[in-house]
């Protein structure tokens, strides 16, 4: 589980890029953690659960703490700043020569997943999209209402920040490709419910970045 650095403009932002057993190049993900000033850090017990589960099937991970977080330099950017973080965390990635550069995707938890979302959801390099408890009632996720790649969206049926309805309704109003899960008995922080979570979102990337040549 090596650590890695990498710069976002001027600051120096830490992560673990985690690579399966095997030889490369492996298709990855970036995943964005919740929200930096409420705990939110790569070591989260969603963030881990995800990247456990695609190393586990043969993909690699990518997760960083946003400026101000651990040992990532600067503060808080009000989720526009954290943006830049999540394009600079792409683009190294795409210098490391055991990733496939053709099956990149983004995976993004709670703030993470406006942030992550936001920043990457219109660029070419990024293949597959995956909301984790996009807080659509704290957060403007409109963009993804014109966004025709592979997405996943799951919730819990009882996220705090989510209603069920207000995701369903959001959900019917994007364009396909797209699928969601709503997990029984889980709440916005997925408790116990963390290795499901990095299940649903491996097996959907697994699927959706074979598929390509």
């Amino acid at each position: 589980m090596p650590a890695v650095e990498f710069k976002s403009g001027e600051l120096i932002l830490e992560g673990y890029l985690e690579l399966p057993k095997g030889n490369g190049p492996f298709p990855a993900s970036i995943v964005c953690h919740p929200h930096s000033l409420y705990g939110g850090e790569m070591h989260n017990n969603v963030v881990m659960g995800v990247c456990t589960n695609l190393v586990k099937n043969q993909m690699a991970a990518l997760r960083f703490n946003f400026r101000g977080v651990g040992r990532s330099e600067g503060e808080f950017g009000d989720g526009v700043k954290e943006q830049e973080d999540t394009k600079a965390a792409l683009e190294f990635l795409l210098q490391i020569d055991e990733i496939d550069a053709n099956k990149i995707a983004l995976a993004g938890y709670s703030f993470g997943a406006f942030v992550g979302l936001a920043a990457l959801h219109n660029n070419e390099k990024i293949k597959a999209l995956v909301g984790i408890s996009p807080p659509l009632t704290l957060f403007e996720f409109n963009y993804l209402k014109t966004c025709t790649k592979p997405k996943l969206l799951i919730i819990g049926d009882t996220d705090q920040f989510t209603p069920e309805k207000t995701f369903k309704n959001f959900y019917e109003e994007l364009p396909q490709p797209k699928e969601k899960r709503i997990l029984q008995g889980a709440d916005h922080f997925y408790w116990d419910y963390e290795n499901e979570v990095g299940k649903i979102t491996a097996e959907f990337l697994q699927k959706t970045l074979q598929e390509i040549i």
